[in-house]
């Protein structure tokens, strides 16, 4: 997992181009993660959901993490506000008892069918700092059209 993600990482001075909201909606699946809670292994299988909607007169992403613990679906619900233009940087705030956190992420780079990404997020209080690569595809092997032993060698 570390050479890949060393290896996107290294990317970072790519940016995504301009998006639109209808680009980013929908189910993401996170092939690749240097965040504790997908690698410790008690949550695992985790997807972002994004749907656009409006929140006190903003246009926003409803973000809703969906992960499997101990076999059960959990989830976690929050917003997420642009900070740009492009539609590439985000604030995401909790949403019930979650709405005192909040934390800044950006989509660094997003393949041109945005069939696949790579999101930064910045260390908080309670997070550290890192990157996620996201998929349309629950593998990675069908987007980038790597062979299968190739990919496991990466998988988390």
């Amino acid at each position: 997992m570390k050479a890949i993600l060393f290896f996107f990482i290294s990317i970072h001075f790519l940016t995504a181009q301009d998006l639109k909201l209808t680009d980013i909606q929908g189910r993401w699946y996170v092939i690749q993660s240097n965040f504790p809670m997908w690698l410790s292994g008690k949550k695992t299988n985790p997807t972002f959901n994004y749907t656009i909607m409006e929140r006190k007169g903003d246009t926003v992403l409803l973000d809703e993490v969906k992960y499997l613990k101990k076999g059960k679906n959990k989830t976690i619900v929050g917003y997420d506000k642009t900070l740009d233009d492009s539609n590439t940087r985000f604030i995401w705030r909790g949403k019930g008892l979650l709405f005192i956190a909040k934390s800044k992420w950006e989509i660094i780079y997003i393949s041109d069918n945005h069939r696949w990404a790579i999101i930064h997020f910045k260390k908080t209080l309670f997070t550290p700092e890192g990157y996620d690569v996201i998929s349309r595809n629950k593998a990675m092997d069908y987007v980038l059209g790597l062979d299968e032993e190739e990919v496991r060698r990466f998988k988390y």
